[in-house]
């Protein structure tokens, strides 16, 4: 043995103390007195199995046992080989190498194949207050396979024993009205589509306006079967300008890329800048107001639509968006959510040519043949007017639900935070100070 070096065998309590302990001058922040901090490979042992693994292309649909990977969804598949199982004490921590993931597991599992790693905590941590230690700690990103290293660098404060049940059952209580708020909230944002979907069918039926209809002594047959080519007067096409990665400054001109109309809104920064300035072309610079259909995307967005309501930037169309011109016997703003409807993306998909998983295309011609119902320009007009009112409220209240589903997110951190300082009124002075139970482990 090397002089001046021991063993863990032979290291007096003393010596494991100093070795276990964080000087006070080191602490990341102030805590009770009767609290402590140690480093975090000394709070837990780590029961990773690399033999256990069971690799991805070997995970089944269903099986008798979970595997657990990396990742927010925790379960990454499942095995019947129950020889892989992890068993004993349960649950345990579950911490991905590279997602940061720290999860509570409470069931028999078996190991996934990337970077997960098993631990469990020392006698001197509630399993629970462990988990919820390891979430309260800032741990930064530090890249794949260098993450746990870096990670067992970090500290952890310890609580006495009591005081973590206290500090658990005061978490869950907090976290469990929360949450009844965030399947509130997220219950807002997930039935937004399925609200829209079913407005928009109203819209395109004539059920929406059946009232409005009957007070203007109108009838549903005055709907008529046309198809778009009966309703554009003008369609113009952009190239494929040569053009660098990155949208124009001021003194500089660009072209569109496929995402600025990708997502019901026109994005301008979603834009490339031209490098040659002789191929600034005037005639097919997009101005506010104009209607653009994206002609090439995947199977899901080709056939995207929008309006401009703003622009800053000088921009040009490219060769994958259309800019479409109508009649005065048709709304722009009524063809625009006829194509957020199911019936027009049931026809644009079987008119799309291409690869089934790649880019999809869809022609002029191809384009003048899709069919809609069309109302008289009064009821396009209060069908436009009913929409925007709906799907405007309906995106503020979608919006605020988002918000409340960051707030709550800000608010568990919060909450954890607090709790491993000693700031939720639970701890009581008078009880063993953590160290004297870290020294009956060591």
């Amino acid at each position: 043995m090397a002089k001046g070096k021991k063993t863990a065998e032979v290291l007096t309590l003393e010596e494991k103390l100093e070795q276990a302990l964080v000087p006070v001058e080191e602490w990341p922040y102030s805590i009770p007195e009767n609290w402590c901090w140690v480093h975090l490979p000394v709070s837990f042992e780590n029961y990773t199995n690399s033999k256990k693994k069971v690799q991805s292309q070997s995970y089944l649909e269903n099986g008798k046992l979970a595997v657990v990977d990396q990742g927010q969804e925790l379960v990454g598949g499942y095995t019947d080989d129950e020889s892989m199982a992890y068993s004993g004490e349960l649950p345990v921590i579950i911490f991905g190498d590279h997602t940061r993931c720290i999860k509570y597991i409470d069931f028999l599992f078996a190991q996934g194949a990337d970077g997960v790693k098993v631990l469990r905590p020392k006698s001197f941590y509630h399993i629970k207050a462990f988990y919820f230690a390891l979430h309260s700690i800032d741990i930064p990103n530090m890249g794949y396979r260098r993450h746990y290293p870096l990670f067992q660098q970090f500290s952890i404060p310890v609580p006495p024993l009591p005081e973590q049940q206290r500090i658990v059952d005061h978490i869950e209580h907090l976290f469990s009205k929360l949450d009844e708020a965030k399947e509130k909230a997220q219950a807002v944002v997930d039935g937004f589509e399925l609200r829209k979907s079913a407005i928009l069918h109203k819209a395109f039926t004539g059920e929406l306006t059946a009232r409005w209809r009957k007070d203007h002594g109108i009838e549903l047959g005055s709907w008529e079967t046309v198809r778009l080519g009966d309703l554009i007067t003008y369609i113009k096409a952009g190239k494929n300008w040569l053009a660098e990665g990155h949208p124009p400054q001021n003194d500089e001109f660009g072209v569109v890329k496929v995402s600025a109309v990708t997502w019901g809104e026109f994005d301008e920064l979603e834009s490339k800048t031209c490098t040659d300035p002789g191929q600034w072309n005037e005639e097919v610079q997009i101005k506010t107001g104009d209607f653009l259909f994206s002609r090439a995307n995947t199977l899901q967005l080709v056939g995207n639509c929008v309006i401009v309501e703003a622009i800053s930037k000088r921009l040009m169309l490219s060769d994958k968006i259309l800019k479409l011109t109508f009649c005065e016997k048709i709304i722009p703003r009524f063809i625009l959510y006829f194509s957020k409807s199911k019936r027009y993306r049931v026809q644009i998909e079987g008119v799309s040519s291409g690869n089934q998983d790649g880019m999809r295309n869809v022609s002029q011609k191809n384009l003048k043949l899709l069919e809609l119902l069309q109302p008289t320009i009064q009821e396009q007009k209060e069908i436009v007017r009913i929409l925007d009112s709906f799907l405007t409220k309906e995106k503020q209240a979608r919006e605020a639900a988002e918000s409340v589903l960051d707030q709550i997110d800000t608010m568990k951190k919060a909450i954890l935070a607090r709790a491993f300082r000693g700031e939720l009124g639970t701890n009581d002075p008078a009880e063993e100070n953590a160290v004297e139970l870290l020294k009956k482990v060591l």
